[in-house]
């Protein structure tokens, strides 16, 4: 019976544990573009037919990592909001493949990191030497 109860409790337990969302932390957009994927629908005797489907690639800074990340909008005629240009200050927060930007009205956008990069060095910050 206590086996019963114990496993009744790690199964509530486990995802409350996992509700947990990491804080917000500042960050700054670095870049961005405006790119396209190009898909094939399908064959029209041996010639490829395909769609242009647009995407955001777009570069964000948090601490002293850069991480290039892609926003894919539901329709062709979305957009990012207007004030998100290079140098624009944001809050953000990170989980795993995914970096959620908290937009002015509350709301997050979710945006999927392809690549992480170290940011740029200080000036004041000596180089690692040479080996």
């Amino acid at each position: 019976m206590k086996w019963c109860l114990t496993l009744v409790l790690a199964a509530i337990a486990v995802p409350a544990v996992r509700a947990i969302e990491r804080p917000y932390q500042p960050g700054k957009i670095i870049s961005v573009q405006q790119k396209e994927h190009t898909r094939i629908l399908y064959y029209l005797v041996n010639t490829p037919v395909t769609q242009d489907d647009p995407y955001y690639e777009v570069s964000v800074q948090l601490r002293d990592t850069v991480y290039i990340t892609e926003y894919t909008p539901r329709h062709q005629e979305d957009t990012l909001p207007e004030d998100w240009t290079a140098d624009t200050d944001i809050q953000a927060r990170l989980d795993k493949q995914h970096l959620f930007v908290k937009r002015p009205n509350g709301f997050e956008i979710d945006l999927v990191v392809v690549k992480r990069t170290a940011g740029p060095r200080k000036a004041s910050e000596p180089t690692p030497p040479k080996k």
